[in-house]
């Protein structure tokens, strides 16, 4: 049983919401945070990021930067550029990328449901970005980015989201790389009763994105319950800031793998061990995406390859038998010696939306092979957590990016 409650969210006022919206904190570096805001004064990354307000001398974790994010946040709630919603609601986000939407309920998760497991994750979490956003939240007090859950799909919680949408939504914005963001309020206490008891029908809600800020707002949460010995669980630091989706309509990008020497050997040779290891076929000099489970592409020496995992090396494993994982297993260790993708620097990961160009522009640039993946299916990433188990590391990419800045949930 998945608690998932409506909340009273600090939100931008309609005239500012498109300015104040911003991609999440870690998809840039401080450089390009900075850029950013120098164009957009407005950008949520100035609270997010908030070393943009400072020299480049100044520590990105100083106690001064997260002080400077709390200032103004608040300062921005006194002036009107965000108002509080005088009701607890539950809020429909939808978001358009290329033609295709997806819409997901803004709503506060359970830091218990996390910590007893209903909430699952399938990846580890490193304490040194973790403590970044734990200092965030606390400081600032205020979960101010949410975690991208799944869940699989409801009739009911479907029914009231299509029947609101069909009412004036409350943001209607396209943002600069050419998402639409819609949101409309769901404030019907009917509705508000429908959406909480049909979550807690659903069972199981999933990670897909944000491990570390959800480890981060448990951390908090617990924080807050050592400091207020009599606390309630209505207290609002028992709760974390999420957008949660159904599962139908979740669209998982490749994450795509280049590596920048071949551990001695030569292009034939390295193409020879490839070729004992999976069926190899040329495909020429034109991009080739993999095209089903089972198959990745290759790029080497100017020439895309289609590779076919044999039957042999699949497995019903829920790790195992992904794609990712057979090739870290078959090739990328034994073969190139990239015994922790993780940690060696010789491997780097380029998520789906740069394209397969991309990859090649590397190879060209400071890499020697590049491997296209098919995409990890979410029913992939289901099983992996419903085993309790972790995925490789950067095995799925999701997209559209969920904004930051629209939703604000005060503790």
């Amino acid at each position: 049983m998945a608690v998932i409650r409506p909340f009273s969210a600090i939100r931008p006022s309609r005239e500012k919401v498109d300015k104040i919206a911003a991609l999440p904190y870690d998809v840039y570096n401080r450089k390009e945070a900075k850029e950013v805001v120098e164009q957009n004064p407005q950008s949520f990354l100035r609270i997010d990021r908030a070393e943009t307000q400072f020299e480049d001398s100044v520590d990105t974790y100083a106690p001064e930067v997260y002080q400077k994010a709390h200032d103004i946040l608040w300062g921005m709630v006194e002036d009107g550029s965000f108002v509080k919603e005088e009701k607890s609601c539950y809020y429909i986000y939808e978001l358009t990328m290329d033609g295709r939407t997806q819409t997901g309920i803004a709503a506060c998760a359970s830091i218990d449901d996390y910590e007893q497991g209903v909430i699952k994750k399938h990846e580890n979490t490193r304490a040194e970005k973790e403590q970044d956003r734990i200092n965030h939240v606390n400081i600032c007090n205020a979960q101010t980015g949410p975690i991208f859950l799944a869940y699989r799909a409801n009739a009911i919680i479907n029914a009231v989201v299509d029947a609101v949408k069909k009412e004036e939504a409350l943001y209607d914005f396209v943002s600069e790389d050419g998402i639409r963001h819609r949101v409309w309020v769901i404030s019907k206490d009917v509705q508000i009763a429908d959406v909480e008891k049909a979550f807690a029908s659903v069972g199981e809600v999933y990670i897909a994105d944000g491990h570390h800020r959800a480890a981060s707002a448990v951390r908090v949460g617990q924080m807050r319950r050592k400091e207020h010995p009599g606390y309630t669980r209505e207290e609002e630091f028992n709760y974390f800031l999420s957008v949660l989706f159904p599962d139908e309509q979740l669209m998982i990008m490749d994450y795509n793998r280049v590596v920048k020497d071949l551990h001695g050997m030569s292009n034939e040779a390295f193409l020879e061990k490839v070729s004992q290891l999976f069926e190899v076929e040329l495909a020429g000099s034109q991009p080739v995406k993999p095209q089903k489970k089972g198959n990745f592409s290759m790029y080497l020496a100017g020439n895309w390859y289609r590779c076919t995992i044999p039957a042999k090396a699949l497995s019903d494993h829920p790790v195992d038998g992904l794609d990712v994982s057979v090739l870290q297993q078959r090739l990328l260790s034994p073969v190139l010696g990239i015994g922790d993708p993780k940690t060696d620097s010789r491997i780097d990961f380029v998520g789906g939306i740069r394209g397969l160009e991309e990859l090649e522009r590397r190879c060209k640039e400071d890499c020697a092979v590049a491997f296209a993946m098919y995409p990890t299916s979410i029913q992939e990433l289901f099983a992996v957590a419903d085993a309790g188990l972790l995925m490789p590391p950067k095995s799925t990419w999701f997209e559209p990016k969920l904004r930051s800045g629209i939703f604000i949930h005060a503790l």
